[in-house]
């Protein structure tokens, strides 16, 4: 008889009606809370459940007081980190410089509160892109706003119209747990998709990958007692049969077996 497959929750990308652009009728009248597809299909990749975890905003109609978190860390077996719009400045102690870099303070509150709940249950917790940067930042971090502002002689790690199709080299740190799981490469290829990145790394963070072009830090891992990782590039485009991208297998199974033995 087939083991019970593992249940890893997946944080909601957020909504709020009047972003600009979309028109607030039907469904953009409301508040959405949404799981992108292909993050879904790539924790089920692994023959594990994915389950969204709705967020507790001002206009719900329960209160934070009326929905623990730490529920949803005990019944779960791990925690995933969507990508998504920029962590608030005001989260790191900054203000934002430009309007569009504001990011979503409110989803930085959900997402921390989120992981604090899966730390203390020993849970593992994986960060995708924005995931990375939320969690340098709750763990004491900072962020560069805008790359091409603030590093200008950095290379383009943001292509709106290649999207996921914009890849450049990632170098692996010799001696970390990512570079055992690929058996010691120098490194390989990954899509990216972002204009912050990490600028401060927060207290207790190991690096395990950066670009070989400019320095940007593209894996973090936690060194305390339980499994906090993550990665800026986005492992849910990766086609795992395409030998240019890394294969991200290792990096979800990985996941996956911290997961299991936090759940024996």
């Amino acid at each position: 008889m087939s083991s019970k497959p593992l249940l890893i929750g997946v944080s909601a990308r957020l909504y709020t009606p009047g972003t600009a652009g979309i028109a607030a009728h039907g469904v953009w009248s409301k508040n959405v809370h949404y799981l992108e597809q292909s993050v879904g299909h790539w924790v089920l990749s692994g023959g594990a459940v994915a389950l969204m975890v709705p967020a507790i905003t001002r206009d719900s109609i329960v209160t934070r007081s009326e929905l623990n978190l730490h529920d949803y860390a005990a019944a779960l077996d791990g925690l995933v980190l969507q990508g998504g719009v920029d962590v608030a400045p005001q989260s790191y102690g900054e203000t934002a410089q430009h309007p569009d870099w504001a990011g979503d303070q409110a989803r930085d509150r959900y997402e921390i509160e989120l992981v604090e709940a899966f730390v203390k249950a020993g849970k593992p917790v994986f960060g995708i892109c924005r995931g990375l940067q939320l969690l340098n930042v709750m763990f004491g971090g900072t962020l560069i706003q805008d790359i091409p502002t603030h590093r200008p002689h950095a290379r383009a790690h943001r292509d709106p119209v290649g999207y996921e199709r914009h890849v450049h080299p990632v170098s692996l740190v010799a001696g970390t747990r990512l570079s055992a799981l690929y058996g010691g490469i120098a490194g390989g290829a990954v899509n990216s998709i972002h204009h912050q990145a990490i600028r401060d790394l927060a207290p207790d963070f190991e690096v395990e990958a950066h670009c070989p072009d400019d320095g940007t830090i593209e894996a973090v891992r936690w060194r305390g007692p339980s499994f906090v990782a993550g990665v800026q590039w986005h492992p849910e485009f990766h086609d795992p049969q395409d030998p240019a991208l890394i294969d991200d297998r290792p990096l979800l199974n990985d996941f996956l077996a911290a997961a299991r033995a936090a759940a024996t």
